[in-house]
């Protein structure tokens, strides 16, 4: 079931409970999120980041509260309306989940495939666009372990680009590689959100956050606060 949301808004979530099967995990959540508009979440391991992300896509239903992705009312979805809110979403995963037997272009087809795309011309012209934003435009013909981990997150990026989401989920995509490939994954990731997709990063980098400052909400204590601009990010706390 769809719902409207201002102009600008693309997630609204009201007074929600986030559940992870029979456990409350965080409630009290309250947030909204522009198009275009890029924001972190952070919290320790455990706290609840990934739970959010995926009450967003609808992994973990909303039992309590109002929700609104994309236009998707959460608390009244139905089965049959997930398939169309995940394409409104791109998701970027920390372990990348690609399919390890073909190539970067093969992993891409199938992805397209599976979401309704036949046309032969026009996949090949969607795969090809979507490796040259990530930076990957030579690498389609390479299998993933012949890529390195920073290589292998921008494929997993276009990958999520493919049917032209209005929303980028990241869990924790700079969690299995180095300072600097997390530094130009990040960036990447900024710049895809300045072409009006809204773009949420789960992490608990806090080098990232303070090289790349953004609007921060912190899971802590069963409760998502938004910190200040001006509030200091604890590395030991993130």
């Amino acid at each position: 079931m769809q719902e409207n949301l201002p102009l600008d808004t693309i997630i609204e979530l009201k007074d929600c409970l986030i559940w992870q099967q029979d456990h409350l995990v965080l409630s009290e959540v309250n947030f909204a999120v522009k198009k275009g508009e890029f924001m972190y979440l952070v919290g320790k391991v455990g706290s609840g980041k990934t739970s959010v992300i995926k009450t967003l896509n609808a992994q973990l239903p909303l039992k309590a509260g109002t929700g609104v992705v994309a236009g998707f009312d959460l608390s009244r979805l139905k089965s049959r309306d997930i398939p169309a809110l995940r394409k409104k979403l791109g998701i970027v995963f920390q372990d990348f989940q690609l399919l390890t037997d073909r190539t970067v272009n093969d992993n891409l087809l199938f992805v397209l495939r599976a979401t309704g795309w036949k046309d032969k011309a026009e996949t090949g012209a969607r795969i090809g666009e979507v490796l040259e934003k990530v930076g990957m435009s030579l690498k389609g013909y390479k299998m993933p372990h012949q890529l390195s981990g920073g290589e292998q997150q921008r494929v997993v990026i276009g990958r999520a680009l493919l049917n032209d989401p209005d929303i980028i989920l990241a869990d924790e995509p700079t969690g299995n590689l180095d300072p600097e490939t997390s530094e130009g994954i990040i960036s990447l990731l900024k710049e895809i959100s300045t072409t009006g997709r809204a773009v949420i990063v789960a992490t608990h980098n806090y080098n990232i956050i303070k090289k790349f400052p953004a609007r921060t909400f912190k899971c802590d204590k069963g409760k998502l606060i938004e910190l200040d601009n001006d509030e200091e990010i604890e590395s030991d706390s993130v």
